[in-house]
């Protein structure tokens, strides 16, 4: 029997490739903690400081160029680091899964609404918060570039670089994520026709990206209005670009020719081979689902059924299982968060042996930076 890991609610075989890919995650959020952790410690008390070559990448190009900042006299105070991390209250990451399936409509009339639940609003102490911890992350990269001064760096100072660098893409990703629907907000409000929606939405963010890394928070102001006018000019940028594009290139332009229904094509394509896969999962019970479990499914999504029979409500499932309505929900999310992670597995198991046939590694991808 394979030894399992529990992760949440549910089960995990310690060798499926979704707990590989986890723990590779794992490993390389190492050091990125801003309360000052270091590498992990060897069974003699010292710290490992071999730099893989992902990592001496990453180090290479941290240092060949110098890493900009927003200062603040609260850097230079004594403890500043404890201060800012150990003492700031923490601040709630958002949950940015709704973003991706609103974004695969690419229309500014999709019905889905931008208030969903994972998002979270900030006040301005909690905004003051995550900005002060970001620049001091760029902060003391900046302070090691100066120390570094084009040598070769110790072991220690390329892990600090390295852990702090991490530190404030972290804090870099979570200011972005917070205030995505900003982006379409604004894009749903402003009125250019002849801008695609998808490249509107891509220049928002953009300038999002490049609002957080210019925005100061010791004036006082609320980032949403700083970020806003930057998306707003990026708007305009991008109409005028258009416009001048298309004053160079006049063509005749005729909408019988540009009607496609290829991307409804290809989203019908996607849901079908979705449903075959989840279908797939259940009657394999690759999720390890239980009895009730499996009832609970076939019966609330039809898998199995005869054709002329329609999925049950939660209260018929309850009657037939002998529980309430609000106990056939909760196994009903039970099953639901296993299978989902029963196809994250899958996935994660075919995009090994596809990088295994082309002789990739599959932890050598870029990590993303701040340049």
């Amino acid at each position: 029997m394979s030894t399992q890991t529990l992760i949440g609610p549910t089960m995990i075989a310690k060798d499926s490739p979704l707990h590989r890919m986890r723990q590779r995650k794992q490993v390389s959020l190492r050091g990125e903690s801003g309360s000052g952790s270091v590498a992990p410690r060897t069974a003699a008390g010292r710290t490992n400081l071999a730099l893989s070559a992902r990592e001496e990448r990453l180090l290479r190009k941290i240092l060949a160029k110098e890493m900009d900042y927003i200062d603040s006299e609260e850097f230079r105070k004594p403890n500043a680091e404890k201060t800012i991390y150990d003492d700031a209250p923490p601040v709630q990451r958002p949950d940015v899964s709704w973003y991706r399936p609103l974004m695969d409509d690419l229309a500014p009339s999709s019905s889905r609404s931008l208030k969903n639940a994972g998002t979270v609003l900030l006040t301005g102490a909690e905004e003051r918060v995550l900005f002060l911890q970001y620049n001091y992350a760029r902060f003391r990269v900046r302070e090691l570039q100066k120390v570094v001064a084009g040598n070769e760096p110790t072991p220690e100072q390329a892990r600090e670089v390295l852990k702090w660098y991490r530190t404030a893409v972290r804090y870099r990703e979570q200011i972005a994520e917070t205030n995505l629907a900003l982006v379409l907000a604004m894009a749903k409000r402003t009125r250019m026709s002849e801008v695609d929606f998808a490249d509107l939405v891509s220049e928002g963010n953009m300038a999002l990206l490049r609002s957080v890394d210019k925005f100061d928070c010791g004036r006082g102001f609320k980032f949403s209005t700083y970020a806003c006018r930057a998306i707003l000019k990026a708007f305009s940028r991008q109409g005028m670009k258009l416009s001048k594009y298309r004053q160079r290139f006049p063509t005749d332009f005729d909408p019988a020719l540009e009607k496609s229904n290829h991307l409804e094509t290809l989203r019908r394509q996607h849901e079908l081979e979705s449903a075959e896969e989840v279908k797939h999962v259940v009657l394999n019970n690759d999720a390890d689902l239980t009895d009730v479990e499996q009832t609970v499914i076939h019966h609330r999504f039809g898998i199995d059924l005869p054709e002329n029979q329609e999925p049950l409500t939660l209260e018929q499932v309850g009657q037939i299982i002998g529980v309430t309505k609000e106990r056939v929900r909760q196994i009903q999310n039970k099953a639901l968060e296993k299978i989902r992670l029963a196809l994250e597995a899958n996935a994660a198991e075919k995009a090994e042996q596809l990088l295994a046939e082309q002789g990739i590694d599959p932890g050598a991808a870029d990590e993303d930076d701040l340049y």
